[in-house]
C-alpha cells in the first residue's frame, strides 16, 4: 500500500500536466478512484465464488 500511496503522487503530476483539470494532489480524485478500485476488485472476487458456491461439493471432487 505504502509503495501505490508513493507512486501515487508522480502520477498525479503527471497527470496535472495534461489538459484534463486534475490537481496533483486532489483528495477528491484520489478516494473516487480508491473506490472504483475496491469495488472492481470486489466484483472480481464475488462473482467466481457465487458462481463455485452453487456447484456440489461431491460433483466438483468427483469431476478430477
Amino acid at each position: 500500500m505504502a509503495l501505490g500511496i508513493a507512486a501515487a503522487f508522480p502520477l498525479a503530476r503527471f497527470l496535472a500536466s495534461l489538459p484534463i483539470g486534475v490537481k496533483p494532489a486532489d483528495p477528491l480524485t484520489f478516494l473516487v478512484v480508491s473506490l472504483i478500485l475496491a469495488v472492481v476488485a470486489l466484483l472480481a472476487s464475488y462473482i467466481p465464488a457465487r458462481r463455485a458456491s452453487k456447484v456440489d461439493p461431491m460433483v466438483a471432487l468427483r469431476y478430477e
